[in-house]
């Protein structure tokens, strides 16, 4: 299996779109992961140099990204902005899209219709749509994400497990079941490394966070080692900025250089998984 490595866009929104792309290909990364900016003049750049580039690479790998961020809404009004979301994502041809999928204080039922919304589009536009897990989605808690996966035993998730420490405040002892039931699903990895209290730490090689690397390098292990057969696998270093990233106080400083982690990230995936 070859691992194929993307770039995030989150933190880099300095950057014009060729820009971005200049950086992603100077760090020799196989690929982007970005929630497209609701920018024309961005739009119109980011689809231009990404033709161009998968013109020059076919090979060249672009997730997007569907996130909608906290607003006031209901169930029926959420499933409505995200369909029209994807749609609007259907214009990049993307290899699949990143979806953040309903919410944790919606009920069940309703987080079922908004993810097989989302399915039966993904089956007629025939653009793979992985489901993250995050925070605030339906996604939200180990456990109760089993009852999602039991409804639907084909859903693909996008595998984040640094939130999971954040909610249950552990490093998920005691819940290997519930994670090797989950593994299968796993279809992309978001790699980072997060702890009880949030879901990222200040620097994944300073030696006081070297249990948590090896914990969360486990995990990726097994993920692999569960898709070995699979052709190619995707990984997004993503380290990110503000909150994410602790700040100095008074100056507001960040703590360590997130464009350094994702870059030394992806030499450690490099070194460890393959």
């Amino acid at each position: 299996m070859e691992l194929k490595f993307l770039y995030p866009y989150w933190g880099s929104e300095d950057l014009q779109a060729v820009s971005f792309f200049e950086f992603v290909e100077a760090n020799a990364f196989d690929g982007i992961e970005i929630n497209i900016p609701k920018n024309a003049v961005f739009e119109t750049e980011f689809y231009d140099t990404l033709n161009q580039k998968r013109r020059e690479n076919p090979n060249f790998i672009c997730v997007l990204q569907q996130v909608i961020g906290i607003q006031s809404e209901t169930p029926k009004s959420s499933l409505s902005s995200i369909i029209k979301r994807l749609e609007d994502l259907v214009h990049y041809q993307p290899n699949f899209i990143n979806s953040h999928t309903g919410r944790d204080y919606f009920s069940f039922d309703d987080n079922c219709r908004i993810i097989e919304a989302i399915e039966n589009f993904s089956a007629q536009k025939g653009i793979p749509v992985y489901h993250e897990i995050h925070r605030g989605r339906f996604t939200f808690h180990s456990r109760t994400t089993l009852q999602y996966l039991e409804k639907f035993p084909q859903l693909k998730l996008v595998g984040d497990l640094s939130h999971w420490c954040v909610v249950s405040e552990s490093q998920l002892q005691n819940q290997d079941d519930i994670i090797s039931a989950v593994i299968p699903h796993i279809q992309h990895l978001h790699a980072r490394v997060g702890f009880e209290q949030a879901p990222q730490v200040n620097n994944p090689f300073a030696p006081e966070w070297e249990p948590y690397l090896q914990k969360f390098t486990k995990w990726w292990k097994a993920i692999l080692t569960c898709h070995e057969n699979k052709e190619r696998f995707t990984i997004t270093p993503e380290f990110g900025p503000y909150p994410y990233m602790p700040q100095q106080p008074f100056t507001k400083e960040p703590l360590a250089d997130q464009n350094e982690l994702n870059l030394k990230m992806k030499d450690y995936l490099k070194a460890m998984l393959q």
